[in-house]
């Protein structure tokens, strides 16, 4: 049964007036028999493997706009809800696992995963798959919770094509230049259903490449698109707002940041996050 508006403002967030709620996120649409909503199993290739990919396909005709939604390390929280809710907006929803990750073949590499986000990127854009899935590759919007944050900021900074980005509690993992035991354990804490790497392997490499992997190296970039910026109580918050601070001071910078009370996973604030991404989507072009 469809929620009413009464109970749609008692479950949305506190700072959102009743009248700016709107039912059709929070509801079904009407069936589409011509073109109903769908799922496409993706293989993406990416450095000689096929990545496991998904499609949450839009209901209508399109081309429908597209959200390429990216997990973070390793990837416990992949913000699938997230998807539907886009997808109910008339977004087609994209997500992947990296190579070496949740199944997807290869070895997991950090430098890897930005290549991986790249050959996502040129597979939506390849005219054959744009017409299969129904989408518009000129409206490609990146989006990132935690490491995806930052695999989705190191991308928009190198793609001036997209239409804009997401971070959601996200983690640079450029910079860090810390003692090599707290990076090994923490790399330790966060590598199950990774293939290939150790965590004195997956430290090293965030090491060796401080500077490389450091966002913030050409966040003047990111000045030529949307940028959306939500951060959460999770101690990460500073390493996103200085970012999104260095784009804003960049001329014609369209940034706007977000921070919510709530943990790294946004765990108690699920409707709160789909309203926030959902009504920057629609500011967009």
């Amino acid at each position: 049964m469809a929620l009413g508006l009464a109970a749609l403002a008692a479950a949305a967030p506190a700072h959102v007036p009743p009248a700016q709620i709107d039912p059709a996120v929070y509801t079904d649409p009407p069936h589409d028999k011509a073109h109903p909503a769908g799922m496409e199993v993706l293989h993406i290739p990416s450095g000689g493997v096929s990545l496991n990919g998904v499609a949450y396909t839009a209901a209508g005709p399109g081309p429908h706009p597209v959200l390429v939604l990216m997990h973070g390390l390793p990837g416990n929280e992949k913000n699938l809800d997230l998807a539907q809710a886009v997808r109910r907006a008339g977004w087609t929803v994209v997500t992947f696992n990296y190579r070496g990750s949740w199944g997807s073949p290869g070895r997991f590499s950090f430098a890897g995963n930005l290549a991986d986000a790249r050959a996502v990127l040129a597979f939506l854009r390849d005219p054959a798959e744009a017409a299969k899935l129904g989408i518009d590759p000129k409206r490609l919007v990146v989006a990132g919770h935690s490491m995806g944050g930052w695999v989705a900021a190191m991308t928009a900074e190198r793609d001036p094509s997209l239409a804009g980005a997401i971070l959601i509690s996200a983690a640079n993992m450029g910079g860090r230049t810390g003692p090599r035991a707290e990076t090994v354990a923490l790399m330790a804490d966060n590598m199950e259903s990774l293939a290939g790497v150790t965590a004195q392997g997956m430290a090293d490499e965030v090491i060796a490449h401080a500077a490389a992997f450091d966002w913030t190296a050409a966040a003047a970039r990111l000045a030529g698109k949307p940028l959306l910026v939500l951060t959460s109580d999770d101690g990460l918050a500073p390493e996103a707002g200085a970012l999104a601070a260095r784009v804003k001071a960049e001329p014609g910078a369209r940034v706007a940041v977000v921070h919510a009370a709530t943990d790294h996973g946004w765990s108690g604030t699920r409707i709160r996050l789909e309203h926030e991404v959902i009504s920057w989507l629609r500011t967009l072009p």
